[in-house]
């Protein structure tokens, strides 16, 4: 899963909507809580974003096929600390509960675990579904290349990024 930074504002606010509405917290300061949702939605960009960069640096370096770039993400991402793919959502809802559980803004949490972690997971499933779609997109425009070579990689990343700009993303 990945996640967009100019999107990052949006999906906290989402995400604390669906948790204040539902009377599942209860904050002192609304703003500040959607601070800290941000704050761990911009580290989990972040990180995301420097794995996928080794990882593609690494397959380049070693001369590896384009196909082990995922495999070297999930490696790397091991080694960090942090889960991609799958296991993107489960990690960062289990981020998102420990902010919750110890930020001084929030004042109660009065849902269980499970239930934050359902509050929360219906957005990060929107944003996940977002992209999932840019990338079919982009594989629709592509389907007269070859997928893996050289000139696949090249236009893939050239396609994506011009609908993400187009996106706002």
């Amino acid at each position: 899963m990945r996640i967009h930074q100019p999107k990052i504002p949006q999906l906290a606010r989402e995400i604390l909507d669906a948790l204040v509405s539902n009377k599942d917290i209860e904050t002192g300061s609304n703003e500040e809580v959607r601070r800290d949702i941000e704050s761990v939605l911009a580290q989990f960009a972040r990180e995301e974003q420097a794995v996928s960069e080794k990882a593609r640096d690494l397959q380049a370096a070693r001369s590896l096929p384009p196909s082990e770039v995922s495999r070297m993400r999930k490696l790397l991402a091991t080694e960090r600390g942090i889960k991609v793919g799958d296991e993107a959502i489960d990690y960062l809802l289990d981020q998102l509960i420990e902010i919750l559980m110890h930020s001084p803004h929030v004042e109660e949490v009065w849902a269980e675990d499970l239930v934050l972690r359902r509050r929360m997971r219906d957005p990060l499933r929107r944003h996940a579904a977002m992209d999932e779609q840019i990338q079919q997109e982009v594989r629709a425009q592509l389907k007269h290349v070859k997928e893996g070579g050289a000139v696949w990689e090249v236009e893939y990343q050239r396609m994506m990024e011009e609908i993400r700009r187009r996106k706002g993303l």
